[in-house]
């Protein structure tokens, strides 16, 4: 089951790299949106029936032999249409426009000269004035299709906005979704708002009485548990539907001796002590470390772990006289199908334990109430829900745990040099003021010894690395700037009290190239 609003926009992904920020731009506006890849976006219009549509950016190019196109039915139905980039080429080829390769690009900061009015505009932009844009494009448009008239215009990009009034089709070579398009956010607001007469109301409130009332209406009067990571997930999905079915919902904890410290110990004092929620705790140590050992590959890491859940799952469900169905926090970004310009299914970066690691033989049903949304929209509904802060602020952390923050093999002494490493540097970052302006910030033990001298002695010990970026939804993420002083005392502070570590690394890569996590 999956939340319907009345009134949405559909987004149209043709492989773009920043297909989910169209989403997310257009749900900060008050109004709710879903992505479809091209190759399904005729099956999510039917279930969607949509108030308007936006057509992403694409790596391909449509004068290419077999690059995607949009459904017809699109343009039949009569609903507003934005085609960004991509978006607009193949709008205009489909309508009786012609796009051509062109001798140069245009990439980078660029401005446009507003040239006509437009209800993109309304409130925003005024004829004559120059604005500053991104523009990211080999291929143009050399003549629009019938009914469209240019309304702004760029160096590189005669075409860089066009628009067809009568039917609300609009057409920006340029990327409004970004934030090098200052104004950008505003021209997607006006699209969904002004052009699509969409009403602002797409609040957590609202998602919270709907997720409620669905909820009540999937499990009836059957059984719940919801597995508990420690993170704010599967925190905030718990509290979800306890408050829609009670006490028909039991919480599992599984301890699987990869948390973080005193992890566990916050957990389940939150859930007994502060919402009185039924909560199992399971010792599960040494199952999960015993089924780890000798393992170095990330991928059979994350699906011996997505694994094991389950059995211990299904087997909490038959103590308590049996449950059906499965809880998860399970987030949309997790659920998202990238696609590559093809038209298949882009290649997998890394299985999420809750989505790509579950065995095919589970016997419940999933309940996942927080599929639709991205990170901040779940801290958002947490605070809806009256979590606490400090909980719902916390950093994201990963089903697998610890496994995944330290690559190759994982054990109980890797796991506990790790620990004390993470805890140290938190301590840092929270000390300093730092916490909440950074997303996510971790350690990670490497496979890797290198030499070192402590006390007049050689030492061969392990290297740790040290990880914190800045992002919104995790969709991409910026290394997060610590000064250099703060970054040796967290590496001498490591280095003199964690037993096994004799030398520390900060890792400045961003995403893309590089995940969040080491694996």
């Amino acid at each position: 089951m999956s939340v319907t609003p009345a009134e949405t926009i559909l987004v149209v992904d043709f492989g773009s790299q920043v297909t989910q920020l169209i989403a997310r731009r257009i749900r900060e506006a008050g109004v709710y949106s879903e992505i479809a890849p091209f190759s399904k976006a005729e099956e999510a219009f039917a279930r969607l029936q949509p108030k308007g549509i936006i057509l992403s950016g694409s790596p391909a190019g449509v004068p290419e032999e077999g690059s995607p196109r949009a459904p017809q039915c699109l343009f039949d139905a009569g609903v507003p249409i934005l085609g960004i980039c991509y978006g607009q080429q193949v709008m205009t080829h489909q309508l009786g426009g012609t796009v051509e390769p062109g001798d140069s690009g245009e990439f980078g900061r660029a401005f446009l000269t507003v040239t006509e009015e437009c209800s993109l505009f309304d409130g925003l932009w005024e004829v004559g004035e120059r604005h500053q844009v991104w523009m990211s494009h080999g291929d143009k448009v050399t003549s629009f299709a019938p009914g469209f008239s240019i309304v702004a215009t760029s160096d590189g990009a005669p075409f860089a906005l066009i628009a067809d009034e009568t039917r609300k089709y609009y057409g920006t070579q340029f990327h409004p979704e970004v934030m090098h398009t200052p104004d950008g956010a505003k021209l997607l607001a006006n699209f969904a708002r002004h052009v699509c007469g969409i009403a602002e109301d797409w609040t957590m409130a609202e998602f919270r009485d709907q997720k409620i009332a669905e909820i009540r209406e999937q499990v009836g009067d059957g059984k719940v548990i919801c597995g508990l990571s420690g993170g704010v997930d599967s925190a905030v999905a718990a509290v979800l539907i306890h408050e829609a079915i009670g006490d028909q919902l039991t919480c599992v904890f599984v301890d699987h001796g990869l948390m973080r410290a005193q992890e566990a110990e916050q957990v389940v004092s939150l859930f007994r002590g502060h919402y009185n929620i039924p909560l199992v705790h399971v010792n599960a140590e040494e199952t999960f470390l015993s089924g780890l050992a000798g393992e170095t590959d990330p991928e059979k890491k994350r699906k011996f772990i997505g694994k094991t859940f389950i059995d211990i799952f299904e087997e909490e469900a038959r103590r308590i006289g049996g449950a059906d169905y499965l809880a998860q926090g399970t987030l949309y970004p997790d659920v998202i199908e990238s696609v590559s310009f093809t038209g298949g299914p882009s290649v997998t970066i890394k299985s999420h334990h809750n989505v790509g690691g579950l065995p095919e033989r589970m016997n419940m049903q999933l309940v996942e109430p927080l599929r639709e949304l991205f990170k901040d929209e779940v801290r958002d509904l947490g605070r809806e829900l009256g979590l606490p802060d400090a909980f719902v602020g916390r950093h994201p952390f990963p089903g697998p745990g610890l496994a995944i923050r330290i690559p190759g093999e994982v054990t109980k002494e890797a796991c506990d040099i790790l620990r004390k490493a993470d805890a140290i540097y938190l301590e840092e970052i929270r000390k300093n003021g730092l916490y909440d302006a950074i997303w996510q910030a971790f350690a990670v033990l490497l496979p890797v010894r290198t030499v070192g001298v402590m006390g007049d002695y050689r030492t061969y010990d392990r290297v740790c690395g040290l990880r914190a970026v800045t992002s919104t939804d995790g969709m991409t993420a910026d290394v997060f700037p610590f000064s250099a002083e703060f970054l040796s005392n967290v590496a001498t502070r490591i280095v003199n009290e964690v037993k096994g570590i004799n030398r520390v690394v900060y890792d400045y890569t961003s995403k893309p190239p590089g995940t969040i996590e080491w694996e």
